[in-house]
């Protein structure tokens, strides 16, 4: 499937340059949302239809209802409600706040999508709907912020955005105004001028010369389920790179409550620092229950798995793993050497508070910690993520179902070790074990403080 995502450098034209000084200050981040399904492969497919369910209908048509519990399922396979749902506030009422990359812009709050009339989108037709998914105009002709991740909801296929509308017509109308967007995320135009150098809207067609499965994998990992918005990396105007395309990006997300910070997204392709060790099975794994023998999830994945991928049935699943195993590999992370000096104090600080659950030969140890050894998230470009684990330790989703080998909570260490004590054990998992990664200084961590 072609990727519809940025690629080459913008023209140098006048419009090039307003939308270089305007996107930098307007652009919010493109975020993943999540939502909860069925995993029942039969009734699922048995439901696709293309029907929505009409305006104040008395009463629902076997073939609306159809329509109905497929948008369901594409809803969590989408992961709307974790977007569209405030701290302790009501399914998809909006209010939810991201901040951006430039922290100074202030942030910009998700939307209600709850059929509320005066506040939601129960005003909106299911054009409306579809221009609004296909390319970011909200029925009062203003742009959508990209923070809604239209730039891949535009593969959906007509008839999918038709039973995700004919779904939220049906959850409970909620009457929520989300916070006011800084005055930067007021200015709507500039959007406009960043679509036009980077936004290519319509559905894609399945590549004849792939299975079924690959198709499908495709479609899940590029159109519903966004994949590319995190795992992505951005250029200066935050359009999502060509040129490296799933290989590890960053965002802003919560290390504890409250408290906001950046984090990495590792690399989706076929590289050793990414997915290249493991096996399909293994993938299969970690994405249905978050956790396989290579990691287990913590941090802005676990919303991701416990909200929307454990949902999703086995077919769905197994057809995102073999999609993501057939990319090619694109490696960027570089390899470093350590001193022997820096390479004894990061040993000697693995052995003190590493060495018990991971094991020396950082493979980890059954039911007790994952490998370090060949790990996508220490191997990663960017090493916030590497850098959140070991000060804010990582548990998983609270909502998943037990499992004999799931691994154990890990205890943070951000009372146990000063920054420059942690940058010395990220550079040691970075260099040793064949990982590959680059430097780390205190300053870095301090910033994920």
């Amino acid at each position: 499937m072609p990727r519809l995502v940025a690629s080459g450098s913008p023209p140098r034209s006048l419009l090039a340059i307003i939308a270089r000084v305007m996107a930098l200050l307007v652009l919010g981040p493109l975020s993943s949302v999540h939502v909860q399904a069925a995993d029942d492969s039969a009734r699922v497919e048995a439901t696709r239809s293309s029907s929505g369910v009409p305006n104040n209908s008395p009463a629902l048509t076997t073939k609306a209802v159809s329509a109905v519990e497929s948008g369901r399922y594409l809803a969590q396979a989408a992961n709307c409600v974790s977007c569209h749902t405030a701290s302790n506030g009501k399914p998809f009422a909006g209010g939810k706040a991201f901040a951006t990359t430039y922290g100074f812009i202030g942030n910009v709050y998700s939307s209600n999508i709850t059929p509320d009339r005066e506040t939601g989108i129960g005003s909106w037709t299911e054009a409306d709907f579809i221009r609004a998914m296909r390319l970011g105009i909200a029925p009062d002709d203003k742009h959508l912020f990209p923070a809604f991740p239209y730039t891949a909801f535009t593969k959906l296929t007509t008839p999918d955005i038709k039973a995700l509308y004919a779904y939220l017509r049906t959850v409970p109308p909620v009457r929520a105004v989300p916070p006011s967007n800084s005055f930067w995320f007021r200015q709507r135009w500039a959007v406009g001028l960043w679509k036009k150098l980077y936004f290519k809207p319509g559905a894609v067609a399945p590549k004849a010369t792939e299975s079924d499965a690959w198709n499908r994998g495709s479609y899940l990992v590029e159109a519903l389920g966004h994949c590319s918005a995190c795992h992505t990396p951005r250029n200066v105007l935050l359009a999502e790179r060509s040129d490296a395309h799933l290989m590890g990006g960053a965002q802003i997300d919560e290390v504890e409550p409250g408290k906001h910070r950046r984090w990495s997204a590792p690399n989706l392709t076929s590289a050793e620092s990414g997915l290249g060790p493991w096996s399909a099975d293994e993938l299969k794994k970690y994405l249905k229950t978050g956790h396989s023998r290579r990691a287990g999830a913590f941090g802005p994945m676990n919303e991701v798995i416990a909200n929307s991928l454990q949902h999703l049935t086995n077919t769905d699943i197994a057809a995102m793993a073999l999609y993501l195993k057939s990319l090619a590999a694109n490696e960027n992370s570089p390899r470093e050497t350590l001193s022997e000096e820096a390479h004894a104090a990061g040993q000697a600080l693995y052995d003190e508070h590493c060495e018990e659950c991971h094991l020396s030969s950082g493979r980890g140890g059954f039911r007790k910690a994952p490998p370090v050894a060949g790990n996508a998230i220490v191997q990663a470009q960017d090493a916030a993520s590497l850098i959140n684990v070991i000060l804010y330790g990582a548990t998983p989703a609270a909502d998943l179902p037990a499992s004999f080998d799931a691994w154990e909570d890990m205890p943070g260490f951000k009372d146990d070790m000063t920054d420059a004590e942690v940058a010395q054990l990220v550079n040691f998992l970075r260099a040793n074990w064949g990982n590959r990664g680059g430097a780390v200084f205190a300053d870095d961590v301090a910033r994920q403080r």
